[in-house]
């Protein structure tokens, strides 16, 4: 089956999704401890423009301001009933900065932020409630795809993406974050991903966030030898060190992650982005080699 997503990808032989969100809002002047998703009613303007940066900087995709739109973690900001209205209106500013343009727009979802039992104290039936009130919400306000992001543990991702499949037919994306290198917290590897989850209906899996590019790109290798699916490839740059103002400073510059660029692609990169740290510079020097390769 068709969608835009595949038709997109299709005839463009690579994508460019966006980068950061929450780093990049902070250096726009949103607090450190406050959850990006509040400035979905209290600053939309910081929101839209940090969208069409990244159109201008060249993406394909634009994932919406929802990473932390779920009700646990909305509760942290005082938002844990309006789940509903904050992934509308997170998908409406996304639209507007999109106008006309031939630019997708995917619902960011992210991890719930506590650990499903026997681990921690979430039961697994009311994390997939939990994601289908995301994912019913993202889907009705019209997203093109659905980017299930920054997972960690299968159990989750299986909640996340039967919780979405049960309210639509959106494209699903689902991406594992390496944060100990080569394996996730919970000691997930790139094979073991993508064969648990092969027998869903899935239009791409992917990689995002890590350690570092050079991690990023030996999962990357590993799980193309695994999977015929599209992989989505969003490394962050580098982990951060904390100046003395108390603020993350990222040390992979742009033209270090462009470098990359043909790099990720010879090992299978299908969409490109970044994660934790990139600007629209970091973006604007890896589309412009995504351009190239598209020659």
């Amino acid at each position: 089956m068709t969608n835009k997503f595949t038709d997109l990808l299709n005839s463009n032989k690579y994508l460019v999704s966006d980068g950061a969100t929450g780093s990049n809002l902070q250096q726009r002047g949103l607090d450190k401890g406050k959850a990006a998703e509040n400035w979905i009613f209290e600053n939309p303007e910081a929101i839209k423009q940090l969208h069409l940066d990244f159109i201008n900087a060249g993406s394909d995709i634009l994932l919406t301001c929802t990473f932390g739109a779920n009700r646990l973690r909305l509760e942290h900001g005082g938002l844990g009933d309006k789940v509903k209205e904050t992934n509308i209106q997170a998908v409406q500013i996304a639209r507007e900065a999109v106008g006309d343009r031939n630019i997708l727009i995917a619902g960011s979802m992210g991890p719930l932020g506590q650990m499903l039992k026997p681990l921690g104290s979430l039961d697994v039936e009311d994390a997939h409630q939990i994601y289908t009130e995301q994912a019913l919400a993202l889907s009705t306000a019209g997203v093109d795809l659905l980017i299930i992001e920054t997972q960690f543990d299968i159990d989750e991702a299986t909640a996340a993406i039967l919780g979405a499949r049960s309210v639509c037919e959106t494209p699903i994306i689902c991406s594992f974050s390496y944060d100990r290198g080569v394996k996730t917290m919970m000691g997930i590897s790139p094979t073991k991903m993508a064969q648990m989850l092969s027998k869903f209906d899935l239009s791409a899996v992917g990689i995002n966030c890590g350690k570092s590019l050079q991690d990023n790109l030996t999962c990357l290798k590993e799980l193309r030898q695994v999977t015929g699916l599209p992989i989505w490839f969003k490394p962050n740059a580098g982990l951060p060190t904390v100046d003395e103002m108390g603020n993350a400073v990222y040390t992979t510059t742009p033209a270090d992650m462009g470098n990359e660029v043909v790099n990720w692609i010879a090992e299978g990169a299908a969409i490109i982005g970044g994660c934790c740290g990139t600007s629209p510079a970091h973006l604007a020097a890896m589309a412009a080699e995504v351009k190239k390769s598209r020659a």
